[in-house]
């Protein structure tokens, strides 16, 4: 019976911590389309990354001079990225194709990280 038990915890643990890495992929990713749908000549300033307020999304908060602005990423059970509203707008099919394909996951993403150190 004891075995048991602590089998459960441990499996319970497992899938806690699938979550949260699942959580942080989910922020890093979203947090990432910042630099690719604002241009940086605009001078964004990321303000606060976090849950969004459907199940499985990302929000994003930033400003652009004194206003502020959001993009919302939606995502697959797992950590793929599935739809992106920009200010409740949604972008285009093509343009996420696009963003996933050929941006998100690049050293130019990485390194354009609102969140990275400068």
């Amino acid at each position: 019976m004891r075995l048991r038990a602590v089998a459960a915890l441990c499996t319970i643990l497992f899938l806690a911590g699938c979550d949260s890495s699942i959580d942080r992929q989910r922020i890093t990713t979203c947090r990432r389309t910042l630099p690719a749908l604002v241009a940086s000549d605009l001078n964004p300033r990321l303000l606060h990354v976090g849950r969004g307020s459907a199940p499985e999304s990302v929000r994003v908060d930033y400003a652009l001079g004194n206003r502020q602005h959001r993009i919302d990423c939606l995502f697959e059970s797992g950590a793929g990225l599935s739809a992106i509203r920009l200010d409740h707008k949604a972008i285009t099919g093509g343009a996420l194709f696009m963003l996933k394909r050929y941006y998100l996951d690049t050293p130019d993403a990485e390194a354009s990280d609102p969140a990275s150190p400068r």
